[in-house]
């Protein structure tokens, strides 16, 4: 069973992600996403078909990375369903997830998809 609070997330990680430059926020497939100048860089998902995780999809540079982040700490990283092929990972949002952590990735999924522009 979840015991997440999956709207205090959704809150918190909506705020992280907005405070980010020319970021806006819509629904897609149902969830919340995340985008910067038209392309998407997080999606918050919550019991994704029943899979009974709460996590943000952040985009990866690609599949070395994706591979490095589930070796190195599978309890924080996963392979979320559609993405995991186009180079993203999940990130828990579980009680102890690391906020600090949470928000690096964003911030990194943010800069890839940005543009020149916005990123130096």
């Amino acid at each position: 069973m979840l015991s997440t609070d999956p709207v205090a997330v959704e809150a918190r990680l909506r705020a992280l992600c907005l405070a980010l430059p020319e970021t806006a926020e819509k629904i897609s497939h149902g969830i919340p996403a995340f985008s910067v100048a038209g392309k998407m860089f997080a999606y918050f998902r919550h019991d994704h078909h029943g899979d009974g995780m709460t996590v943000v999809c952040v985009k990866t540079t690609g599949r070395d990375e994706q591979e490095f982040l589930i070796e190195a700490d599978p309890q924080t990283y996963s392979r979320p369903a559609y993405l995991w092929p186009s180079g993203w990972v999940g990130v828990s949002l579980a009680d102890d997830a690391d906020w600090d952590l949470v928000d690096a990735r964003l911030r990194s999924s943010w800069a890839l998809a940005a543009p020149r522009r916005l990123t130096g």
